[in-house]
């Protein structure tokens, strides 16, 4: 390996990190470029857009496992039964949803894979990409061979994990992975070199949207920069006009001085004769109106350019079928889909990743089986019409019954089809015993209520 030193990274990818600062602080509300004593509103659309597709995004995660040509065949449901474990030990559900969003701001997103030795288990964190610095080889953005993710940790913090005492309060961490090397500094001192213990690089490091042949990402906050500047000056500048309206200003016309001129009811002005007093109105001509049109004119831009429509936010003035509000949030559903694509792979490889960790430290290959992430619908949906829908399908050998479970939603369509035979055998039987019981005794014998619970 290359002799590396952390400090060599003080000048790497300053503009990247440039733009994430910027895109983060925009999203917190830091979106005047100059501050001044006027009044200065923030109406922080470009927040609320993130937010709103990031929930969209994130409506629901579930996984289809299925055992390759050879495999073991409850490989499947010993590798789901596992997945579904180790995501519930880690809190997914919050941690990829905060994790969507800091990759929406920034640009990027990271999930690190690793195995806790002490409580016998997969851990999944997602580390700050402020700190991370990939390679590639060559125009090949998915061979990543060498990872460096730098952090902070107080001196404590140190003394209980790696059992150093410090000198200063903070210092700062490097970690460096390829495949077959692991190196840990803190600061410059390299305290820890040793093989990598997994045999993979145990970070996915992920584009929020892609830039063609880039491999670092794009951000949702940079294209609502001007757009959200320009609502927050507008809002502004109406604001300071309908405030001076309310305290209006009082003009002289052919006066050289004045004294004692106060804006107050009942108030009585003494003026010198062929002059003229009166109260600036600022509202009249309808000069309001340009003003609110031009603002309208800025929240559709930022509604365009956030690809979030109106009816995303519930702002529909009349009722729509399900195909009408289909394309009424046709752009919103394009950006989800354009996000998902990157997020499939990326959910498929963590799981790759729980079961090699898996089949390296509890000696249990689960290796060897297929999977699908099966996402929520972005839309409301008519559950009961979905079904029908599915019932012609299965009726009419389109698909099986675990295809339309996996369409409505159901977590585990294997099991729940297991259930759904048991309780048809059941029934099957139940039927078979009352009919055996009331021709028992003759055609014209009733069966009871307690027969009926002797026969369950």
């Amino acid at each position: 390996m290359t002799e590396f030193k952390p400090s060599d990274l003080a000048n790497l990818d300053r503009e990247r990190f440039t733009a994430y600062k910027a895109a983060l602080d925009f999203y917190n509300g830091g979106q005047w470029e100059r501050t001044s004593r006027n009044r200065q509103l923030v109406f922080n659309y470009s927040k609320i857009a993130v937010d709103k597709i990031t929930s969209f995004l994130m409506n629901e995660i579930n996984y289809a496992f299925e055992p390759l040509p050879g495999a073991d065949p409850d490989a499947a449901k010993l590798a789901e039964d596992l997945i579904y474990t180790v995501l519930d030990q880690n809190n997914a559900s919050e941690l990829d949803y905060t994790t969507e969003i800091d990759t929406a701001i920034l640009g990027d997103g990271c999930y690190k894979v690793t195995w806790d030795a002490i409580e016998k288990r997969v851990r999944i964190t997602a580390p700050d990409v402020n700190g991370l610095f990939a390679w590639w080889k060559g125009d090949d953005l998915n061979q990543v061979y060498k990872v460096i993710s730098r952090y902070q940790l107080s001196a404590e913090e140190i003394n209980l994990i790696y059992k150093r005492t410090l000198q200063k309060k903070i210092a700062t961490l490097t970690e460096l992975w390829t495949d077959k090397d692991f190196l840990l500094y803190i600061d410059n001192d390299v305290i820890e070199k040793k093989p990598n213990p997994y045999g993979f690089i145990p970070f996915i490091i992920y584009p929020n949207l892609r830039k063609p042949k880039q491999f670092w990402g794009v951000s949702d906050v940079p294209s609502l920069f001007e757009p959200q500047r320009e609502l927050n000056r507008a809002l502004s500048q109406l604001s300071r006009i309908l405030e001076v309206s309310g305290n209006p200003i009082a003009v002289l016309e052919g006066v050289e001085s004045s004294e004692d001129i106060a804006v107050r009811p009942g108030a009585v002005w003494n003026i010198p004769p062929d002059t003229k007093a009166y109260l600036l109105d600022m509202l009249q001509g309808g000069g309001i109106r340009l003003h609110i049109d031009y603002i309208d004119l800025i929240y559709r831009t930022m509604h365009d350019i956030s690809e979030s429509p109106r009816a995303a936010y519930g702002g529909i003035e009349k009722e729509l079928s399900g195909v009408a509000l289909e394309v009424e949030l046709q752009s919103l559903l394009q950006k989800v889909r354009r996000k998902r694509l990157i997020r499939t792979n990326v959910y498929k490889r963590r799981n790759q990743l729980i079961l090699k960790l898996w089949a390296k430290f509890m000696r249990k290959d689960l290796t060897r089986i297929a999977q699908r992430v099966l996402w929520g619908q972005v839309l409301p949906q008519d559950r009961a019409r979905d079904a029908q829908n599915e019932q012609l399908l299965v009726q009419s050998l389109v698909h099986s019954r675990r295809t339309a479970m996996d369409n409505l939603g159901v977590r585990d369509p294997e099991i729940e089809f297991g259930k759904c035979m048991d309780e048809r055998k059941a029934i099957l039987q139940m039927n078979n015993d009352f009919k055996a019981m009331s021709t028992r005794g003759g055609p014209r014998e009733r069966v009871t209520a307690a027969d009926m619970e002797q026969a369950l």
